[in-house]
């Protein structure tokens, strides 16, 4: 299987190994999940095929209580993200509207967007909230961008002055990196061209999340 680039995840494990994060890898499945397969009926995404080529599990800086999350788990012993996949499918399409792709989290869910796949079939990443009443916010527009999106808000909690004195911070990621992740052109087109209103239809009204929205592409909610 040729190998794509992923420049994202590689910054994240830097970040992780530079900053003595923890960083735990499982090496992959014989035959992983390849891209353009279907996973509950949805394509893989290309982009988190070549990550499941390289890996079978993975979790980044689990010690940060606001930062850790992990990679679902996938190999010839574990087959979670199918797992995972089918139990998202049969609870949360129907009430958050939009078929998607389950990859990874801990307190929040990342998932992928196969309906707004680009001309490459890379699909944005939305982070989800299910803990009452779910919502969703876009985060990336591929997967290896958002790894490096991660990989530089890790940088920016761990140098903030509240974790140097407490070893913890509010510094929450996607709100507080409205800058990170305006660098990310073909995010803030989607935004701007409003490929995620109907994800995003209850949350038109939170103030914080309209604010939030126009620090990210410079355009109303």
């Amino acid at each position: 299987m040729e190998f794509m680039a992923l420049p994202g995840l590689e910054r994240l494990m830097e970040v992780c190994q530079r900053l003595s994060l923890r960083l735990e890898t499982l090496p992959p499945a014989r035959e992983p999940v390849k891209a353009g397969c279907l996973l509950e009926g949805l394509p893989f995404d290309p982009v988190l095929a070549s990550v499941y080529a390289r890996l079978g599990r993975a979790r980044f800086a689990t010690e940060l209580v606001a930062a850790g999350w992990g990679l679902e788990h996938s190999d010839d012993q574990v087959h979670e993200l199918k797992e995972e996949n089918k139990r998202w499918r049969e609870r949360w399409w129907e009430e958050l509207g939009e078929p998607m792709i389950v990859f990874g989290g801990d307190l929040y869910i990342y998932a992928t967007v196969p309906r707004l796949a680009d001309d490459r079939g890379r699909q944005p990443v939305v982070r989800v909230d299910t803990y009452e009443e779910p919502y969703v916010l876009p985060v990336a527009s591929n997967v290896d961008r958002f790894f490096d999106s991660y990989s530089r808000y890790v940088e920016a909690l761990v140098a903030s002055p509240e974790y140097r004195t407490e070893r913890e911070s509010s510094f929450l990621f996607p709100w507080h990196v409205t800058d990170i992740l305006a660098r990310d052109e073909r995010l803030v087109e989607l935004m701007r061209s409003r490929r995620f209103d109907e994800l995003m239809k209850n949350m038109k009204t939170v103030e914080d999340v309209r604010h939030w929205f126009e620090k990210v592409c410079g355009a109303p909610l």
